[in-house]
């Protein structure tokens, strides 16, 4: 069934022609995939961008630095008193 579809294709359009579409889908091809590569490494950039999510998050940094240096500084505290 392959083979008909391909000899109607061939008998109907010369092969240049059919090159020049194959040739023509794999640039669109090729700049799909290059467009998605680049949407992509933006994307990863703006999710890993610690100075960033440091400035639009910086009380909940400044929170948990606060509960760390409470927390520790209670751990250390009990260790040089009794109990």
């Amino acid at each position: 069934m392959m083979s008909t579809n391909t000899a109607d294709l061939a008998s109907h359009f010369p092969a240049e022609v059919l090159e020049q579409r194959a040739h023509e889908q794999r640039q669109r091809l090729h700049n799909s995939v290059d467009e998605l590569k680049s949407s992509l490494r933006e994307t990863v950039r703006e999710h890993l961008d610690v100075e960033s999510h440091a400035r639009n998050h910086i009380w909940r940094f400044v929170g948990a630095a606060a509960m760390v240096a409470l927390v520790s500084g209670y751990n250390v505290a009990g260790m040089f008193t009794r109990r």
